[in-house]
């Protein structure tokens, strides 16, 4: 029999936008042989999904089920394709977990972790990960551009600390323009990082775990129009991006077996993918920051690696799902 399948989309941040091309896609891609799919909105107004007639119909939460006439609908299991709150930071997987409902995503604690950039970079620095030298900001502790500079050199990278598709961050490269880019941070989050640039090549890579081995997907390299890879950079075009990256095998194995390392330290499960500064100077990978939900939309990185790896999305999503029955 078909798995009835739940394609969790939307939240509660700003990032919903993206959730739902990355739904889109996801959608599209689900192979209807094996699985029937069922969209579920999860918004600020409920948890809805709409039938083909127009109907809309609201989850009950006690169990994740569905009514529909007079059947009742149970899910095999999730397809989380929500970013930002509450699909992105454990919330929804901790939920999961005490249904027993098998998810598509990282666990609960590895999604909060990962959520929290700060805490992910502590993480990856205390299993040996080169990361970028850095403050974490509370709103409740004001701290002074003069302690921030006695610890960092400009230019500095702020950004909300729990968040992503880079919404609120700014490069910084003078000291009068910090306390103006700390505000515009604190607007999206109460916790804000703020890190020294690393100099050096963007990669960005995918990596899943499929029965039982971690694949690394083909590596990208990012290369922005703007001063760094913002929003208008991400979903806008004002990007070019590569794959596969045309680098030196022994730089590309250095990425993949860093990746594999991450992967395994944070107990990753689903896709993840994991953003690098390559310094050509000391040849080494510095991590900035792991995606436990990447995008999924058209413009995505990680349907770019897919197919330069020579699977369909197909293929790809169907591997997620019969994975998640194997956690």
């Amino acid at each position: 029999m078909k798995k009835n399948i739940a394609l969790v989309t939307g939240g509660f941040s700003g990032e919903a936008v993206i959730s739902y091309k990355t739904a889109v896609t996801i959608d599209k891609n689900l192979d209807r042989e094996k699985f029937n799919i069922y969209i579920i909105d999860i918004n600020p107004l409920g948890w809805f999904y709409q039938l083909p007639d127009g109907r809309k119909t609201e989850i009950d939460k006690n169990d994740f089920s569905l009514q529909i006439d007079n059947d009742k609908i149970s899910f095999d299991a999730v397809f989380i394709g929500m970013h930002g709150t509450p699909g992105e930071d454990g919330k929804l997987q901790g939920y999961f977990d005490t249904l027993k409902i098998p998810y598509t995503s990282c666990d609960a604690a590895t999604s909060a972790i990962t959520f929290n950039k700060r805490y992910t970079v502590a993480v990856a620095a205390m299993g040996g990960i080169s990361v970028a030298k850095s403050i974490h900001l509370f709103k409740h502790t004001p701290v002074s551009v003069q302690q921030i500079l006695d610890q960092l050199r400009l230019p500095l990278f702020i950004k909300p600390n729990n968040g992503g598709s880079s919404i609120g961050m700014s490069k910084v490269h003078d000291r009068e323009d910090m306390e103006a880019a700390i505000q515009n941070a604190f607007k999206e989050d109460d916790q804000v990082l703020i890190e020294e640039m690393i100099t050096g090549r963007e990669f960005t890579v995918g990596v899943f775990k499929t029965k039982g081995n971690i694949i690394v997907l083909p590596i990208t390299e990012v290369k922005s129009q703007k001063d760094f890879f913002d929003y208008e950079a991400k979903y806008q075009g004002a990007s070019t991006e590569e794959t596969p990256a045309k680098i030196d095998e022994l730089v590309a194995d250095k990425i993949r077996d860093t990746v594999k390392k991450i992967y395994s330290i944070f107990n990753c499960r689903g896709v993840v993918r994991i953003d690098f500064i390559y310094n050509e100077e000391n040849g080494q990978p510095y991590m900035l920051e792991i995606n436990s939900i990447p995008g999924q939309s058209e413009a995505s990185i990680i349907p770019q690696q897919v197919k330069v790896m020579g699977w369909s999305l197909k293929e790809f999503y169907t591997k997620l799902v019969e994975e998640c029955f194997n956690k």
